[in-house]
């Protein structure tokens, strides 16, 4: 099945675009998601921790099972801003 993944902030720069098309077995989890695209990516490790995911818009944990044609959303954690 296919998968559209997108990419924000720091997970975009390391994947170099803002999404990718990622063909996955049926039954796959979001877990399963993150290892291909670490295998093709490997310096997404260091974010392998602190990432969030959405699965269709929504917020979803690494469990969530995958159905052919869901975008997921690779969220890594933003800092910064302005003290006021």
């Amino acid at each position: 099945m296919k998968i559209r993944v997108k990419c924000f902030a720091a997970a975009r720069e390391i994947v170099g675009t803002g999404e990718l098309v990622v063909e996955l077995p049926e039954g796959s989890t979001v877990t399963h998601l993150l290892e291909q695209v670490r295998r093709q990516f490997p310096r997404l490790e260091g974010l392998a921790g602190s990432l969030l995911f959405s699965v269709n818009r929504e917020y979803a944990p690494s469990d969530k099972k995958l159905a052919a044609g869901d975008e997921v959303a690779l969220i890594p954690p933003v800092s910064g801003g302005v003290d006021v």
